[in-house]
């Protein structure tokens, strides 16, 4: 009589242990992108995607026409960078300024780099419009806000 109690008992925690695995084995790590944007070599922006747009505010007026602009973008499910990546520059209306591609990355190295001197003179010619830069790449379904632009 205990044998079979005890036999049923484990039977059921086996299967609760062989369900619990099977389940869990095969889901997609959840998680959140998250990103860097670096002027030059110093940190000016770290976000992760869920965090309030307003933070997301790239004030490039001390920003020399020689810096670079350098993004890194971190898929949450791919622990690093997509493939056919673009930083794409649009205004308030969401019409396409500016294009840029990004070869894939191959290392651990997943800058995008962005020249300053091409950011201000498009911010230059054209005024009077909100400017943002967007992430897009074939791991994501929608394109990215990563931050507004703003040169006072």
């Amino acid at each position: 009589m205990k044998t079979t109690t005890f036999n049923q008992a484990f039977i059921k925690i086996f299967t609760l242990i062989t369900l619990c695995f099977t389940t869990f084995g095969f889901t997609t790590k959840f998680g959140l992108d998250s990103y860097e944007i670096y002027l030059n070599n110093k940190l000016i922006l770290k976000q992760s995607v869920n965090e309030p747009l307003s933070l997301r505010v790239l004030q490039l007026d001390k920003a020399n026409v020689n810096d670079q602009l350098r993004i890194n973008y971190i898929h949450c499910t791919l622990k690093g960078a997509g493939t056919n990546r673009n930083i794409v520059l649009k205004d308030e209306k969401g019409k396409k300024l500016k294009d840029w591609s990004f070869a894939n990355a191959t290392s651990s190295d997943l800058t995008m780099v962005i020249s300053v001197k091409e950011l201000l003179l498009l911010i230059k010619s054209n005024p009077n419009h909100e400017l943002s830069l967007h992430y897009t790449s074939k791991g994501l379904t929608k394109a990215q806000m990563l931050a507004s632009l703003t040169v006072k």
